[in-house]
């Protein structure tokens, strides 16, 4: 799947990040929608499945991201899609989300996992991979 035939769903409650990383991935040819919550990201879904979903995990809760994560794979319609968990928790708060094995991942019901600030090559580097390897 070339970058101009994908798209991509940002969910975060940080206008500041959804507006970074729109920019960083539309500049690298995909398309973009976002979505503040996962209400209003299942409301995107809804209108158009999205190739690629990047989720803030602390959002109107401390695991909003995790749950929405879990929801995404275990919907028939979504299931497929790669999922890539950003967060700050660990230097907000001092807690330790990051998956260690490909077994922790797929606990976490997603294929990919960033501290925030998110590297803008790194991002667009996993992306690129998770893309050709599901598509």
């Amino acid at each position: 799947m070339t970058a101009d035939q994908a798209l991509i769903l940002i969910v975060d409650d940080d206008y500041d990040f959804l507006e970074i990383n729109r920019f960083i991935l539309e500049g690298a040819g995909y398309g973009v929608v976002t979505a503040t919550n996962p209400v209003e990201a299942w409301r995107r879904i809804a209108a158009q499945i999205p190739d690629l979903v990047i989720t803030d995990l602390m959002m109107t809760s401390i695991d909003a991201g995790f749950a929405f994560s879990a929801q995404l794979k275990s919907d028939p319609r979504t299931a497929a899609v790669p999922i890539i968990i950003s967060t700050s928790v660990s230097s907000q708060l001092g807690l330790n989300f990051r998956p260690e094995t490909d077994a922790d991942l797929a606990r976490m019901h997603v294929d990919a996992y960033f501290d925030k600030p998110i590297d803008a090559a790194a991002l667009l580097a996993k992306v690129k991979e998770l893309l050709e390897r599901g598509g």
